[in-house]
């Protein structure tokens, strides 16, 4: 149950995009065709899905206060938590250089029309947010951590598909022409976040409160019963 609410929050309630406006660059310049939005979608979540594990791997055993107490008893008064951006930085930078041999050995094509933005996915924000909002939520483990960075860059790829969707059936609209361009995109994209802040109702409710409702309804429902067994009886009673 854990893994699905943190799956499901983080694509729709804490979308990368919608609700904390990171990697918006890319966003708006990547997202004027579907088929270039997929591909550095598609390069987010893989990105993601891998440097937010190494990192929590690299938080748990080496950044945080007394992480390296594996080494021996007498490393644990070490703090290395202000290297955090340095090595986070580092093995983002390290799978996006990965992502990028990749893509321009099996599609050329996609690395073209990507451009200067796909190398710039190592210094963009969504991805060392997910790292930092990982350390900062404290995620308990491995498999948790995982689930985080697959499902934000699923909330991120449906953030740019949508815009890029939107983007070219609007070409075809009448547009003012003030608007046209990043301006339309812009309000488009307010009030997508503004769709997107419906879904802040889902699974935020707390498991006590529900159980004590529970509990209110079923006393209530007692006494109920218990007042008509008592008029029952008043009324043989006058018979």
């Amino acid at each position: 149950m854990e893994h699905i609410e943190l799956f499901f929050k983080s694509i729709f309630i804490d979308n990368m995009v919608f609700a904390t406006f990171l990697g918006m660059c890319s966003y708006l310049a990547v997202s004027k065709k579907v088929s270039t939005a997929v591909g550095l979608g598609a390069a987010v979540i893989f990105v993601l899905a891998v440097t937010v594990p190494l990192n929590w791997l690299l938080d748990q055993y080496i950044l945080q206060d007394g992480a390296l107490v594996w080494l021996g008893p007498e490393y644990a008064q070490y703090d290395l938590s202000f290297l955090s951006f340095i090595l986070f930085i580092a093995t983002i930078a390290t799978m996006v250089q990965l992502v990028e041999i990749v893509v321009e050995k099996f599609s050329p094509s996609l690395y073209n029309s990507l451009g200067i933005f796909l190398p710039l996915i190592a210094v963009n924000c969504a991805i060392l947010g997910g790292s930092l909002f990982m350390q900062s939520r404290e995620i308990e483990t491995l498999g948790l951590a995982l689930n985080y960075g697959i499902s934000s860059g699923i909330g991120w790829f449906l953030a740019i598909v949508a815009i890029a969707a939107i983007r070219e059936k609007i070409r075809y609209s009448n547009v003012p022409a003030p608007l046209r361009g990043l301006g339309i995109t812009f309000i488009i994209t307010g009030l997508m976040a503004i769709g997107f802040m419906s879904f802040g109702g889902m699974l935020t409710t707390d498991g006590k409160k529900e159980e004590s409702n529970i509990e209110a309804v079923s006393s209530k429902t007692e006494v109920l019963k218990q007042e008509k067994t008592e008029s029952t009886q008043i009324v043989d009673i006058q018979k």
